[in-house]
Formats: structure tokens, C-alpha cells, sequence
């Protein structure tokens, strides 16, 4: 099909499987992610916010791209990708884990998916991981093969999600766990479905294994979506940051270690495995942070838009680090924000001056996550 608005795309910046279907429901703005196109607006950010929180929203969120590790060694080569130990991790289960670089710096925050004994997906964040995981394998002396699969992902995410796989696939949908997946096939369209998603909501992954049934996957689920008032959406900045999830090259980067952002938990220092960065890490922890990620509640008139840039902060006149992310939660009422800021202001309570378009406001150190802080309802037994 035409594409019915010209967006100036050219073909260096690939399109997803669902990009006409996006676009046939409603997508006006597109950004880049992961070389790739993503839709970005379907209508009001807020509305989309109130569609995924009390109905569900349909996301494209093949940007999400699969580096596929295989082979008799995948198994180690994985466990040498990431910080977190992975010896508990079942076939069928995914686990939320960070890649870092050998000085500790964190690369990307992906969901990994163990599809079989050696067979691996990482699901990533806005970074070149496949080149970096085909490097590492060419030294790791592991016999491995590293590769981009056909693969594209969509969130089905909100509290009518499980009403609409129920009818997609069947009622036994209801017993996939939180971070577990399942090889399915819809109509004769191969697929993963992972209870999974960037919303903090209960919600599912959708990954699709044939990108030429990327249209007609889109409509079998607006249309089995209907009677539950699925809506086409976009993931939300709001509710992200409510629940303080990270967004890579805004909360987090190469210059960013696990520690400074709380993530101990997805670090095993104390253990015989070995992985890049573990030396790095060793050092980080026994010398201590300077610096560590705090909620903020911004004392101005509501935000019109998430913050695009880097906003300073100030502690009597002294600059001590920097807001990351930021929007207006029309559920709490505020402002919400994440911040990176020096560890000696970082009790909660504090206030402190954050300069804001050439104007400075008033901001107070609180507890994360904004919302649901034990994530209840993401991890909800259906």
C-alpha cells in the first residue's frame, strides 16, 4: 500500500512489518530508534497514558531488535555478555539484564529470552549490540553464531490485554508467568509471546517470526482487540516514568555503571562466573559511587511535553547533576522526573534548583518508583 502522508523517509532508516498498518491507524510522528523508524504519536500523549491504564494499547515496537546467539557455546557466551547470573535462568523464561563494557559502563538494558539449552534472544534497548556482541564472540574463543533474525516485536499492554490473547489464543494464554515466554503460531503466523513490556502495566510481547505477515498480524489484533477497546498507541513516556523504568541514552549510558542506578541486584561479583566489566565492577563497588539516580517532583506549572534535553541541577549555586527524564503524570498531579545527581545531595526530602528553559524551579528528592512501587500490577497472577 501508498504510504498516505509523506513523512520524508528514506531507505537508510529501515520501516518496520507494521509500519503501513501504523500508519493506516493514526500514526502522525515518527523518531529513530535502533535504526529504524518508530511511531511516536498516535494523537494526545495523555490519552494514549488513560488508553494503556484502563483499557490497552497496541504498540510497533520492532525497534526492540533480536541479536540471536546460538551454538554449543551460546550458553557460556551469554553468561560472558552480562553481569547478571544467569545459572537459575529456565528455558522459556526471560530475565531483565544489563550489558556492559570492560570499564563497567553500561551498554544496553535488554530483556533476555532462552528460547532452548543454546538458543538465546537479547531484545534491546537503542544501542548497537549486535556489532558489539559479534566482537566479543570473535576473541571469546566460544563456538557461537551472532546474529540479527527476522524477528519484530509489538506490546500489547494495558488491563484488557489478557482478555484480548484469551480470545486470540486460547484460554491457556492465562498461565504464561511474568517474564516467561511461549512459541505460538497465530493462523499459521509464527510467533514468541513473552509476558513482558516497557509499561509497568500488565501487558504482553508479541514477537513476530515472519516480518511479511507484519500487516496482517497488526489488523488480526485491532480487530480481535475491538469489543475490548484496544487502541493503537505508542509507548508512554508518563507511565514509563512513573514506574521509573529506564530509557537507554536518557537514564542511562556508556558513562552509567549498575551501581549508580541502584541495579546492584543484575550485578554477581560474588560468584566464580566470569564476564566484561567484572574487574571494573569489583573496583566500582569497593571505591563507592559519586553520583546516584533519585525520583524528583518539580515544582512548576505542568509539563506540556517529556524534556528532550538535559535539564542542570543546582545546590546552593553548585551544579550536582543533571534531570534525565521528566513529564507531567496526570494520574499523581505533578511533575515526575528521574535525575542523576551527586550522592551527598541524594536524601530523600531535599530540595534542590533545577534550571529549566533560562528559569529555575524548585525540586524535591523522593522515593522511585512514582507508582506501584512493588509492581503489582504488571506481576498480577491472572
Amino acid at each position: 500500500m501508498e504510504d498516505k502522508k509523506n513523512f520524508g523517509f528514506g531507505t537508510q532508516i529501515r520501516k518496520s512489518p507494521f509500519f503501513d498498518s501504523t500508519v493506516k491507524w493514526g500514526a502522525t510522528g515518527f523518531s529513530v530508534y535502533n535504526h529504524m523508524y518508530i511511531p511516536r504519536d498516535f494523537g494526545n500523549p495523555e490519552q494514549n497514558f488513560w488508553n494503556l491504564i484502563n483499557k490497552a494499547i497496541l504498540c510497533d515496537v520492532s525497534v526492540e531488535r533480536q541479536v540471536e546467539i546460538t551454538g554449543p557455546d551460546a550458553y557460556k557466551f551469554i553468561q560472558l555478555l552480562t553481569p547478571r547470573d544467569l545459572s537459575k535462568l529456565s528455558i522459556g523464561q526471560c530475565k531483565y539484564v544489563l550489558i556492559v563494557n570492560n570499564e563497567g559502563g553500561i551498554l544496553n538494558d535488554p530483556v533476555l529470552l532462552r528460547l532452548g539449552e543454546n538458543h538465546f534472544w537479547l531484545s534491546l534497548g537503542d544501542s548497537d549490540i549486535l556489532l558489539w556482541a559479534q566482537g566479543v564472540a570473535i576473541n571469546s574463543g566460544l563456538n557461537v553464531r551472532v546474529v540479527e533474525p527476522d524477528v519484530s516485536p509489538l506490546q500489547l499492554q494495558g488491563p484488557n490485554s489478557s482478555k484480548i490473547m484469551q480470545k486470540l489464543f486460547g484460554e491457556s494464554i492465562l498461565d504464561l508467568k511474568y517474564y516467561w515466554l511461549r512459541e505460538l503460531e497465530l493462523d499459521g503466523i509464527p510467533l514468541v509471546i513473552s509476558r513482558t513490556g516497557w509499561s509497568s502495566e500488565l501487558g504482553y510481547e508479541i514477537y513476530l517470526r515472519d516480518g511479511s505477515k507484519g500487516n496482517l498480524l497488526w489488523e488480526k489484533i485491532m480487530s480481535t482487540g475491538k469489543e475490548f477497546d484496544l487502541q493503537p498507541g505508542h509507548t508512554s513516556s508518563i507511565r514509563r516514568i512513573e514506574g521509573a523504568m529506564l530509557s537507554y541514552h536518557a537514564d542511562a549510558d556508556i558513562n552509567t555503571n549498575p551501581y549508580e542506578l541502584g541495579l546492584d541486584r543484575l550485578v554477581s561479583l560474588d560468584t566464580n562466573i566470569n564476564f566484561v566489566g567484572k574487574n571494573s565492577l569489583k573496583k566500582i563497588k569497593e571505591n563507592g559511587i559519586k553520583r546516584k539516580q533519585v525520583g524528583l517532583i518539580l515544582d512548576c506549572e505542568p509539563l506540556e511535553r517529556p524534556n528532550t534535553t538535559f535539564w542542570k541541577i543546582y545546590k546552593n549555586k553548585n551544579e550536582i547533576g543533571k534531570v534525565t527524564s521528566a513529564v507531567y503524570s496526570p494520574r499523581l498531579k505533578k511533575n515526575i522526573a528521574l535525575a542523576m545527581i551527586s550522592i551527598e545531595e541524594a536524601d530523600i526530602g531535599n530540595v534542590l534548583d533545577v534550571e529549566k528553559s533560562f528559569s529555575m524551579i524548585k525540586a524535591t528528592v523522593v522515593n522511585k518508583p512514582f507508582y506501584d512501587p512493588k509492581k503489582k500490577i504488571a506481576t498480577v497472577k491472572i
